[in-house]
């Protein structure tokens, strides 16, 4: 919890989102190594997922490094090695819960294959999170309660929208899908969206391994009479909040991380247009 008050003037939460930012610059885990796949490298093993995966063919544990199918190429024998890494991993109890939804590894050279959800923390492999923070016509805040049952962040105030960008989807696609799923909203509801855009990369030491993700996020006014509800069940409660006080909310710790960077970011932003 941040214990320092402040309001929404431009100079407080110029500082508040300071702080957050900071939270989300972190150095990899220790004893992590570097993970090369297919000999690009793309992310962070930890030193309990270099242990699990050490006995795999087309598997090398190094000194200074985690190198999985350093001798194929981009297809579907990489992928099916890249399964069997995240078994493996499940059978060593390296994963946080397992997901059966797949994501793409990405490398400097862009998309390697793809491998099971749960697996990419431990592996330190990029993630893309794509949010919408979504306004009432009076200039109101639409936020969403995660859900209880949540893995990550139980019970926290989020963004309206907020996932992660599965394999096979453009984040386009992926958006327009969380924004179906979370908040049963159609893109009739979302003509006056502003197009993706990166706020920032966050890297943060988690408990099962490394975060490291794109955090991209658009904004929308939505038209009088939306109600926003809830579709897949990940969601607890949704209302409509003032900027004063979603800012006295993030500064107490009432937010996600990423749902304080993306809403401050925003506040700011709008601010500087003459939008609030």
């Amino acid at each position: 919890m941040l214990t320092t008050s402040f309001h929404d003037e431009p100079a407080h939460m110029a500082a508040l989102y300071t702080q957050f930012k900071q939270r989300v610059q972190e150095p990899p885990p220790e004893l992590a190594r570097p993970l090369y796949i297919a000999n690009q490298c793309c992310g962070w093993a930890t030193h309990a997922a270099c242990d699990a995966l050490r006995q795999l063919a087309h598997v090398r544990v190094e000194t200074d490094a985690l190198r999985i199918g350093a001798g194929l190429s981009v297809g579907p024998e990489l992928n099916g090695l890249l399964a069997h890494v995240a078994q493996t991993l499940r059978e060593a109890d390296c994963l946080r819960g397992w997901r059966d939804e797949l994501m793409d590894v990405i490398g400097p050279e862009g998309c390697l294959g793809i491998i099971e959800r749960a697996a990419m923390r431990p592996l330190g492999l990029l993630t893309r999170a794509v949010h919408l923070n979504a306004w009432t016509p009076d200039g109101r805040l639409w936020v969403a309660r995660r859900a209880l049952s949540k893995s990550t962040d139980p019970g926290m105030w989020d963004t309206l929208v907020g996932g992660l960008v599965s394999t096979e989807e453009d984040l386009e696609q992926g958006l327009l899908r969380e924004c179906a799923e979370e908040a049963g909203l159609a893109p009739a509801s979302l003509t006056t969206r502003t197009p993706l855009r990166t706020i920032l990369r966050v890297q943060r030491r988690l408990p099962e391994g490394y975060q490291v993700e794109d955090l991209l996020t658009s904004t929308c006014v939505l038209p009088v009479g939306t109600q926003p509800a809830n579709q897949d069940g990940e969601v607890m409660e949704i209302a409509q909040i003032t900027v004063a006080d979603a800012v006295r909310q993030i500064a107490d710790g009432e937010f996600t991380v990423e749902a304080a960077l993306v809403i401050l970011e925003d506040v700011t932003q709008r601010r500087a247009h003459g939008e609030i």
